[in-house]
């Protein structure tokens, strides 16, 4: 079986999402902060007349927070009936992944609240964690991330 992703950079980790799961990359737009929302949110952005909430990546994984990047991107996932977007460094490219390639998370990564990591794929020179879009954010986090759009 073979996996389509779309690769990012955070910082100096790569990463991936199942582009089944990935609606469209955009540039860098306007971003709304919302007062007293969690510290990952970015704030909201108008997507294509519709607002869509700005998930900060690097703060979500509590990786070390660098200036925004002119390459940074914003990566607009599907998640179940509405669409988040996720702030990453760069955008890489669209990969075919095989089996024989992803490898399990170890035993202990297995341990958050949630199963983000759906695998560890070996790519050339590098590792590349892929991450489960459905599972980035707790239930409790889609329904405020729900009423922040709400509020615009």
């Amino acid at each position: 079986m073979e996996l389509k992703v779309v690769s990012f950079l955070l910082g100096e980790e790569k990463f991936a999402l199942d582009i089944m799961s990935v609606d469209s990359i955009v540039e860098m737009g306007k971003i709304v902060k919302i007062p007293e929302s969690a510290d990952y949110v970015e704030g909201i952005m108008n997507l294509r007349g519709n607002v869509i909430p700005i998930i900060n990546l690097k703060k979500k994984f509590k990786m070390k927070i660098t200036d925004r990047a002119p390459s940074s991107k914003i990566v607009v996932i599907n998640l179940d009936d509405r669409k988040i977007g996720l702030l990453v460094d760069q955008v890489h490219e669209v990969l075919t992944i095989t089996d024989k390639q992803i490898e399990q998370p170890p035993a202990d990564l297995g341990k958050t609240k949630t199963n983000i990591v759906l695998g560890i794929a070996k790519f050339e020179e590098d590792l590349l964690i892929i991450l489960n879009g459905k599972e980035l954010l707790t239930s409790e986090e889609q329904i405020q991330l729900e009423g922040l759009t709400k509020l615009a």
